[in-house]
């Protein structure tokens, strides 16, 4: 069932306006209590409280209409994106893990949650989950782009809960949206929306109404034991385990004692028996203490240690836990090991398995969409949902002093009735014409194929590709994407099925150029291998032997020697030394390298520092291996 349609107006600029189905005028935010802004006991009355997530596709603009909201609502918003609180979200311009916060309107209490917009964060405390804590959405779509990928993903999750979402367009003021762009938007949808008609209005109040008018109050019982499945987890120096949730039903005060239970084969289980040291709430942009929460409301809860995302907090004659949430299976694999090159230890602090092991538990407490798994050697495999969820981990990891060695990316494969399945994803292209060939016939090599090609409505010489394609296959594409495309495309992916295994990939990368020399890089050597393909490293660099320096013209493997020195002699010469000129090196992200290294490879990271490397360091057994695997 659909909610009201209305209509946005900002590209990251201070303008804004909305469009809404209902014209009323526009009231001034009413004061409330000087603390908070609330009307008294109002997170004990369910009926003024309005659970709200704010979901759409990637980039279509959720936290910018976060901070709108908050300002409407007379929030102090200190800078732009204020729900982004972890430093790699502010540094990307991405969401990467859900946020929570409560803003008073008209006398009721909207508990908005942010979502991550990445299919690849899907798991990070997000549809899934959130869904289970909200009795509405917003729906934002970029009037651009349209609905895409991760547009249908997270509104199938929305519609899966009964939830009746309220549609945003939003960024109308572009210049190659029209009216006519805007109405075909709500065409696409159409089987989901009804189109109510449209008033003009200057700021985000109609928004906001709209929420209050169409989102119903939660069904809450506050006469029944308390009960709270957790939804969201973090860590505090001072206060331990924070859980976040939305209390089902009874009240919960500080100093009650509760319980944790998690569903097993067998039942539910009691995990632990404490005390509520403290419930908060984000109130804005600040976070609040409370005295009591009832039914409906979303919560923080201090106190316990042991529960965590998916388990249930209760009071202490509950015996059964709520129902917890299914997430989609994660898709990729990579094995996180020991720093073991020649040059380990030089920059990090933490470089034990052990230390490494513990890193990654931690992550997989609070995050689940990861999996981690101990292998072999101290070295542990982690399975999640795409290259870039864990090229963030890894990015973290650096940050906090780790060094590791990492495999590229396996994809993880499926099999009924003894037949392999793969997982497939669903791809939205849009690029100008000249590249279509080009992409076309780059992804046919990755076993894409197409479903859809037709021209970008409102947007001459743009056209739009809609595939699908193996995971496998889209594995380091984004940089060839980006390059093909000289930076004018945007691709988009959202895991859609698992099929029938299409068959092995085409040649999708050269070889590379592998050192056979310890020691300092030379620019005397490099200016005889500029000739031999693409370099990744520059003179003054450290080398070992083993390590990847760059990628070869030709297909195969080349073992160079880069730290070879000019000879020197006491024969004067006649001629002047000609000066070295190198062409500037391919330095490459970490994502690059995720999507760039192949099955025989790793890459050393570093908190300083991303290497290339053969797994097998001695050229002469790498030699030996090449052999046998030919025989």
């Amino acid at each position: 069932m659909a909610g009201p349609l209305l209509r946005s107006l900002w590209s990251n600029t201070t303008r804004r306006r909305s469009f809404s189905s209902q014209s009323s005028p526009l009231s001034p935010l009413r004061a409330f209590s000087a603390a908070t802004g609330a009307p008294p006991n109002s997170s004990l009355d369910p009926n003024r409280l309005r659970n709200v997530a704010v979901i759409a596709h990637v980039d279509h603009g959720k936290t910018t209409l976060m901070d709108r909201l908050l300002r409407q609502c007379g929030a102090d918003i200190p800078h732009e994106r204020a729900m982004d609180s972890i430093n790699l979200e502010r540094e990307r311009g991405i969401t990467i893990s859900s946020k929570v916060t409560s803003v008073f309107w008209k006398e009721n209490e909207l508990n908005m949650v942010d979502t991550p917009g990445h299919a690849d964060f899907g798991g990070e405390a997000c549809v899934e989950r959130v869904v289970g804590m909200v009795e509405g959405a917003i729906l934002v779509v970029d009037a651009g782009e349209g609905p895409l990928a991760q547009t249908k993903f997270v509104l199938a999750k929305a519609l899966k809960y009964g939830l009746r979402p309220i549609l945003l367009l939003n960024k109308v003021d572009r210049p190659s949206v029209s009216e006519e762009r805007c109405d075909e938007v709500e065409s696409l949808v159409f089987d989901l929306f009804a189109n109510l008609g449209a008033t003009d209005a200057r700021n985000m109040s109609q928004l906001l109404d709209a929420v209050v008018k169409h989102v119903p109050p939660p069904k809450a019982d506050l006469d029944a034991p308390f009960l709270m499945l957790v939804s969201m987890m973090e860590k505090d120096y001072y206060l331990g385990r924070i859980l976040t949730g939305r209390v089902s039903s009874g009240v919960v005060r500080v100093g009650d004692k509760v319980i944790g239970l998690r569903n097993t084969d067998s039942g539910s289980e009691k995990i632990e028996e404490a005390k509520v040291v403290k419930l908060m709430k984000k109130k804005g942009t600040t976070i609040v203490s409370i005295d009591a929460a009832g039914a409906g409301d979303i919560i923080c809860m201090a106190g316990l240690t042991t529960p965590s995302i998916g388990h249930t907090v209760a009071s202490a004659e509950v015996t059964t836990a709520l129902p917890s949430v299914e997430l989609d299976p994660p898709t990729i694999s990579m094995t996180f090991g020991v720093n073991d090159s020649p040059l380990a230890g030089r920059d990090g602090t933490q470089l034990t398995g052990g230390k490494i092991g513990d890193r990654l538990m931690a992550e997989a407490e609070t995050n689940l969409a990861i999996n981690v798994i101990p292998g072999l050697s101290e070295s542990f495999e982690v399975q999640g949902r795409g290259e870039l969820q864990l090229g963030i981990l890894i990015e973290n990891m650096r940050r906090e002093g780790f060094e590791l060695s990492v495999s590229p990316p396996k994809v993880m494969y499926k099999t009924e009735d003894k037949q392999r399945l793969e997982p497939i994803e669903e791809v939205t292209i849009e690029i100008n014409e000249e590249h279509v060939g080009l992409v076309i016939e780059s992804l046919s090599h990755r076993r894409a194929e197409v479903i859809d090609m037709c021209p970008v409505p409102g947007n001459d010489g743009r056209t739009r590709l809609s595939l699908t394609c193996p995971s496998r296959g889209l594995v380091g594409y984004r940089c060839v994407f980006s390059s093909d495309t000289r930076g004018t495309g945007f691709m988009h992916r959202a895991f859609l099925k698992y099929e029938k295994y299409r068959g092995p990939l085409g040649n999708v990368r050269k070889g590379v150029l592998v050192s056979m020399g310890y020691g300092t890089i030379t620019a005397h050597s490099l200016m005889g291998l500029e000739a031999r393909g693409t370099l990744f490293v520059s003179p003054g660099l450290d080398s070992y032997d083993g390590m990847i320096i760059g990628e070869h013209s030709r297909d195969t493997d080349l073992d160079v020697n880069p730290v070879k020195a000019k000879e020197l002699t006491n024969i004067r010469s006649v001629n002047k030394d000609e000066n070295v000129k190198l062409s500037p090196p391919r330095l490459m992200t970490l994502e690059e390298a995720i999507g760039y290294v192949a099955s025989d490879e790793l890459i050393e990271v570093t908190p300083k520092t991303i290497r290339l490397r053969k797994r097998c360091l001695d050229v002469t057994k790498r030699k030996s291996q090449s052999k046998r695997a030919k025989e």
